[in-house]
Order: structure tokens, then C-alpha cells, then sequence
């Protein structure tokens, strides 16, 4: 197949081009390589992807609308993997507007080019954190989302919105992912296991937020990657049970589904600092915070659905992955 994947010189962008390129499909590559972190992460990430002769790179923003028109018009895409977001609960407390014009404009530009452009299924990046102030774990596709705590939340309910409204008039099938807390080699710099990471080799304090008290549902980028690529492989299609009168958030009578993409396994952060500091060798000197505006206190994946549909089956424990995180961040920066 030919397919378009977003945001390629991202985390987890560049992790699922590779695979699809492994597996013989052709792949355009979009990013903007904007500088929300450093470039030269994105640019060594594209590094490992161009000598692949089914591989290309186009450097373009997502809110560009004539140049996406054009891109989707010339190159007849079968399917579309979307991940270029502005991503970050805390930055969109500093800069909402970023939030507006990645994933509301972009995302836009995004459902009309594979509207006209005949796309035969859309994959598109959610968010764990839709579930905002909703305390029910695990989290549920087939709960109600309408309490988002961030506008970075906000602008991933209304893709979920946004794709539903497609699927509903034009039959475009689309799948939402909820990502549970990713992590893993060449993952980002703004999230907390490379802050971490570079912070306690430094010598310096780490900021531990709500005291060390939340659960994240962290999960392993080949996991993460496995479930992507088993979505974007089983079309979403209509729910012939859906019910008006008892509507199911996770479904429709529209080829519309949303998943979520997680561990399945909730760990505490100050465990998670532990086995850190077990790969590292080193104790970390905590900053015990508060909550942080915006953040949620747990999250934990109900995969149920996904396990059902596709045979998702998550398999890396926190210690097995935060070891290779460290292992690769020795080797990348040589410390």
C-alpha cells in the first residue's frame, strides 16, 4: 500500500514508518520539523528512514492548507496513519493557539484530503488524556469524555468528533487511538523519562509532580507501534447494534471506532523513578510538587476492545523498556 504517515520525524511517527516500510509498503513521510524540541532528535529519527527506497520525506506543516490539497491530490494515498500533532499537556497552558492551528486546522486538512482523496481508512492520534475528570478505571472507550482538563484534551475529543462527523457523511472509515503515556528509545525530550534521565546523569533534581503519587498506564513504543499497525490493517466499520437511544461513545452506525492503545498495567511514578534509577545506577534527588494544572492523577487502559478486534496484546513490562530507553540514550548522547 501507499501510505501517508504525519508527524514521521516524531516519537512515534518515525517508529511506525519504519515497521511499514519493513513490511514492503510504500511511505510519504510528513513533519514540519518545527522546534516545540530539538530538530537534530527529529532529523537523526528521519536518518534512519531515508535509505529506504520506499521511503520519502516532505517537509510541510499540516495547517498548510493548499499545500496539503496538493499533496493529497497528486499522490493517491490507500491509507493514512495522522500523528503530526501539537502535543503536551503543559505547553498548552503557555500557547494554546499552537494547539488550534496543529490539531483542529491540521486535522481538518487532514479528513478533506482523504475525503477527496479517495483514502480507503484513516488512523488518527488521540489521547488518554480526553478522559479529563472521569475517576472510573479502568478508562472505557464506551465512557462519555466531555471533561477535558487541558485544551491539548480538548483538541483530541474534537478530532474524535471531527472524524465521527466524516465517517457519518462521506463513509471515510476512521480509527482513533488513545495513547496511554508512551515511552521508549528515541522517544521525546519533554516527557518525563527523558527529563528524568538527563536530570539525574546531570547531577541535578528531578521535579516529581503530585509527590509521586499518579499512576501512569506507561507504555512501550513497539507496543504502541504493534497496535497502530494492527489498526490501520482492520478497517473500522459500522456497529450495526449502535443504539440512538443509548448512544456508545467508542462506536457507530458510521464506519467510525475509537480504541484505547495502552499497558493494560497502571504503575506508580515513584516506582517508575526506581527502576530508572536501577538502569541508571544512580539515586535521583526529588523535587516533591504538587499536581500540575491540566494533569490528570492515574490513567489505566481498558484494551479490551482492541484485544477483541485486532489481538492486541501489549508485552513489555516498565523494567524491560525503561532499560533499553537507557541503553539507547547512552549510546545517542554518549554519557
Amino acid at each position: 500500500m501507499k501510505i501517508l504517515v504525519t508527524g514521521a520525524a516524531g516519537f512515534i511517527g518515525s517508529a511506525v514508518s519504519r515497521v511499514l516500510l519493513d513490511r514492503g509498503d510504500a511511505v510519504v513521510g510528513l513533519d514540519d520539523l518545527n522546534d516545540y524540541y530539538d530538530v537534530t532528535l527529529k532529523e537523526a529519527r528521519l536518518a534512519r528512514l531515508q535509505p529506504a527506497e520506499r521511503f520519502r520525506f516532505v517537509k510541510m506543516d499540516v495547517a498548510d492548507r493548499p499545500g496539503m490539497e496538493e499533496l493529497f491530490a497528486g499522490e493517491g494515498f490507500d491509507r493514512v496513519v495522522h500523528l503530526a500533532a501539537q502535543a503536551g499537556v503543559r505547553y498548552s497552558l503557555e500557547n494554546p493557539h499552537a494547539y488550534v492551528d496543529s490539531n483542529l486546522v491540521g486535522f481538518m486538512n487532514i479528513l478533506e484530503g482523504c475525503r477527496h482523496g479517495g483514502v480507503k481508512h484513516l488512523v488518527y492520534a488521540s489521547s488518554s488524556s480526553v478522559y479529563g475528570a472521569n475517576r472510573g478505571m479502568p478508562f472505557s472507550v464506551h465512557d462519555n469524555v466531555d471533561h477535558p482538563l487541558s485544551m491539548y484534551a480538548a483538541s483530541k475529543k474534537a478530532n474524535e468528533l471531527m472524524a465521527h462527523t466524516y465517517s457519518h457523511l462521506y463513509g471515510l472509515p476512521t480509527t482513533g487511538l488513545r495513547f496511554f503515556t508512551v515511552y521508549g528509545p528515541w522517544g521525546r525530550p519533554d516527557m518525563a523519562l527523558f527529563l528524568f534521565t538527563r536530570k539525574i546523569l546531570a547531577g541535578e533534581p528531578i521535579d516529581v509532580f503530585n509527590y509521586g503519587r499518579h499512576r501512569r498506564d506507561f507504555t512501550y513504543v513497539d507496543d504502541i507501534v504493534e497496535g497502530v499497525i494492527r489498526t490501520l490493517d482492520h478497517v473500522a466499520s459500522p456497529n450495526p447494534e449502535w443504539d440512538g437511544n443509548n448512544p456508545d461513545p467508542g462506536t457507530s452506525l458510521a464506519p467510525y471506532r475509537v480504541y484505547n492503545i495502552g499497558n493494560n498495567r497502571p504503575v506508580e511514578l515513584l516506582h517508575y523513578i526506581e527502576v530508572l534509577e536501577e538502569a541508571l545506577g544512580r539515586k535521583a534527588e526529588r523535587n516533591l510538587l504538587p499536581l500540575q494544572p491540566g494533569d490528570v492523577p492515574d490513567t489505566y487502559a481498558d484494551v479490551d476492545d482492541l484485544v477483541q478486534d485486532v489481538d492486541y496484546r501489549p508485552s513489555t513490562p516498565v523494567e524491560v523498556g525503561v532499560r533499553r530507553f537507557v541503553d539507547w540514550y547512552r549510546e545517542y548522547y554518549g554519557s
